[in-house]
């Protein structure tokens, strides 16, 4: 019988897992170090004040001593900053992605993982990711709550319906890591694993361009018209819609006066329920696409919105699919 590997500690296969590794070492010390102390000085006290034979009366009063109590007051609070600012520092460069970091798309689902490349892959409960480049993942659910864990990168969150997260990581060696979803989502949530597969940079580019179907920016103009947004979103005078060209991570005044960031979620919340913000200066008639869009399309239109430039908006006679055409007859024959 073959029976799996059990590590104490994972393999430390991206950048920040020393990180981790170092602030939970240092915890389980000083955490152990109290436990400890806690223990000797109880048996110690136990022994030491522990009535004698031909005792009788109250013992005689302690006179109490304010340094003690400052010690014991101001010397946990001293370890318990620290943790408290080590641990912030490594949440947020965890949870901060560098400005350079590559965005794959992420859609947890009862069971399976699936994963969109900017570029045009696609790939479901598999991972390839390059060595030494930041990966930043943008997620979200189809059904119920979902978390992504890869213990090798030390790598944990949560994919909420109806949402977006995001986390990162860079991956420093190469290897094949293994993926779990950490929150019991069903009946077969032990089977929604799947592989992170780290590659060289440059085996993983010729892999990244090797058979993919186009670009998630090509697909999105393709539900883009068709789902006939060029009608509203048209970018011309006769436009009832925002326009779309350069409008990601651009801030967005709305009727009520408040100013958002146009970032993936709200790109989603405005195609999913488009009444919940509306732009200043336009009225409210866009209807939801709740239900008719998927989750991959979703992220397919915010793809090719990000991409947009001015100029770049299809025009309202375009369709898709495009029509198709009779061939001319041959009068030769």
């Amino acid at each position: 019988m073959m029976f799996a590997e059990i590590a104490l500690f994972p393999r430390q296969a991206s950048t920040t897992a020393s990180q981790v590794d170092l602030l939970l070492l240092f915890l389980l010390t000083i955490c152990g170090a109290v436990t400890l102390l806690v223990g000797f000085l109880l048996v110690c006290f136990s022994v030491r004040y522990r009535r004698r034979p031909g005792e009788v009366g109250n013992p005689a009063e302690t006179p109490p001593s304010r340094a003690l109590e400052w010690f014991w007051t101001l010397t946990p609070l001293a370890f318990f900053m620290v943790m408290y600012v080590w641990g912030a520092e490594v949440y947020f460069g965890a949870y901060r992605p560098p400005s350079d970091a590559s965005t794959i798309y992420v859609v947890g689902k009862q069971w399976m993982w699936k994963f969109q490349h900017p570029e045009g892959q696609r790939e479901i409960n598999r991972l390839h990711v390059p060595v030494g480049r930041p990966i930043r993942l943008l997620m979200t659910s189809e059904d119920v709550i979902h978390s992504l864990f890869i213990p090798d990168f030390r790598l944990h969150m949560d994919l909420l319906p109806g949402r977006y997260t995001s986390v990162w990581f860079q991956a420093s060696r190469p290897g094949t890591y293994r993926l779990f979803c950490s929150q019991y989502c069903g009946t077969n949530h032990a089977g929604m694993t799947g592989l992170v597969i780290a590659m060289e940079p440059a085996e993983y580019d010729a892999w990244l361009h090797s058979g993919a179907e186009g670009s998630m920016a090509l697909e999105g103009r393709k539900v883009f018209l068709k789902y006939r947004c060029a009608s509203c979103h048209s970018a011309n005078a006769e436009a009832r819609a925002p326009v779309l060209e350069n409008l990601f991570r651009s801030p967005v005044v709305l009727n009520d006066g408040s100013v958002v960031e146009a970032d993936e979620n709200y790109l989603r919340e405005s195609i999913v329920a488009p009444s919940a913000k509306i732009v200043a200066g336009y009225e409210n008639i866009m209807p939801t696409f709740q239900g008719q869009v998927s989750e991959e399309e979703i992220f397919e239109l915010i793809a090719f919105i990000q991409s947009l430039k001015p100029g770049e908006t299809p025009k309202r006679v375009e369709t898709y699919p495009p029509p198709t055409t009779t061939p001319p007859i041959n009068t030769k024959e």
